[in-house]
């Protein structure tokens, strides 16, 4: 008989040539198990999508429930589903005015579509403008908009009239003009290696558009619910026209949804009608978990706790020769490490001594820390130990 490693192999598509091969049976709480048992922390939540842990009984508890019921019954938007109905109404409860007509999908990548769609849809524009360094999916639009041109030769030529500008260059603010449908970005930078805001750029970024009444989309995938210390990092910012959700939305389930205004949204209905669609968008099982960790969060207030649990990792760690810098906001780390090959040579060691992390897309020398935001003190203290250990080891 062919072992799993095998058969992984053999009729998996591969996304690289040196996948890391962990072979998980079972995941709880902030820890991954392998067929032998042995336990890994996992300092990236599964990127950015397990924000309560792993298999949290209150979320297993709401899927089953839901299960039950139904699962798939028709494609997104002409039923009246209860999981899709009380999730959008949870999640308006925590967002402005602005922000509370929902779509839900099914990922980021399928969110940024839409959200793309809408803007030129609702303005009447072709320009996409977006940032160096950016991250916001590998479909074919949002490659368009991809900061880094290593991920996008290969599959020219892509959507027209998209413009590249630099995160937090505020002479660049002048390329968004009355011609520019939207501006889109990841409000705090992630696959940069954590890019924060500076010289009050995003509430500049925010007047420009208004200015020339451009959309303002805010990519919020990976620091959504809970992760930056506000339920949204938008809050600690300015707030957009359209906002990206997915990963931790829902839940450890695929989801994703772009959100506007109703007056935005709208534009959506007519002239074409049916002006995005999704078969499988706003799944109930799906949604019934984004609404049970939604809850988990907001009832452990653990989006309150994220930035003082982030600062005792670094605290922990700060200090260490090896490491060149280390940058926070709320529980979310990157650490810079000297180079690339030392970041490979870490990341063995990590494995060896029961950590899992990754590094940024365009920061491959320095790895993430972006632990379920649900880690307790004593789990840090003990994590940050064993990353000082491997670190002693390099």
């Amino acid at each position: 008989m062919l072992t799993q490693k095998r058969l992984f192999y053999q009729y998996l598509a591969q996304t690289s040539p040196s996948p890391i091969e962990l072979e998980i049976e079972r995941a709880e709480g902030i820890y991954l198990y392998d067929r032998t048992g042995k336990s890994y922390v996992d300092l990236i939540s599964g990127v950015a999508v397990n924000n309560v842990g792993h298999s949290h009984p209150a979320i297993i508890e709401a899927i089953q429930n839901q299960l039950k019921k139904h699962m798939h019954l028709m494609v997104y938007g002409e039923y009246i589903q209860s999981p899709q109905v009380q999730f959008a109404q949870a999640l308006s409860e925590n967002l402005p005015e602005c922000l509370q007509s929902f779509y839900f999908v099914n990922s980021g990548s399928e969110a940024v579509e839409g959200a793309i769609k809408l803007a030129k849809r609702y303005t009447g524009r072709s320009e996409i403008i977006y940032m160096k360094n950016a991250y916001h999916g590998s479909t074919s639009g949002a490659l368009s908009i991809m900061g880094g041109e290593e991920f996008r030769y290969a599959f020219r030529p892509l959507l027209p009239n998209t413009r590249q500008i630099a995160y937090n260059n505020l002479n660049d603010l002048d390329e968004i003009s009355s011609q520019t449908a939207c501006v889109i970005l990841d409000p705090l930078q992630s696959e940069a290696g954590l890019h924060l805001p500076e010289n009050d750029y995003l509430h500049l970024l925010r007047n420009r558009c208004t200015e020339k009444g451009v959309l303002l989309v805010f990519d919020e995938v990976q620091t959504g619910l809970g992760r930056t210390g506000s339920l949204f990092y938008f809050e600690q910012s300015a707030t957009p026209d359209i906002l990206v959700l997915a990963k931790a939305l829902g839940g450890g389930m695929p989801l994703g949804a772009f959100i506007s205004s109703k007056q935005i949204m709208d534009s959506l209905m007519s002239n074409p009608v049916l002006g995005h669609i999704t078969t499988f968008g706003g799944h109930p099982v799906s949604c019934a978990a984004g609404l049970a960790s939604l809850r988990i969060i907001l009832a452990e207030k653990l989006h309150k706790s994220a930035d003082e649990k982030g600062k005792l990792f670094a605290e922990k760690l700060s200090g260490h020769p090896k490491l060149k810098a280390i940058r926070q906001k709320g529980l979310f780390l990157a650490c810079d490490l000297e180079d690339e090959e030392t970041y490979w040579k870490l990341l063995k060691i990590f494995i060896h001594n029961g950590l899992v992390t990754d590094s940024f897309l365009f920061k491959l020398n320095s790895f993430r820390i972006a632990p379920p935001l649900n880690i307790t003190y004593a789990q840090i203290e003990e994590t940050a130990k064993l990353i000082l250990k491997s670190l002693d080891e390099l």
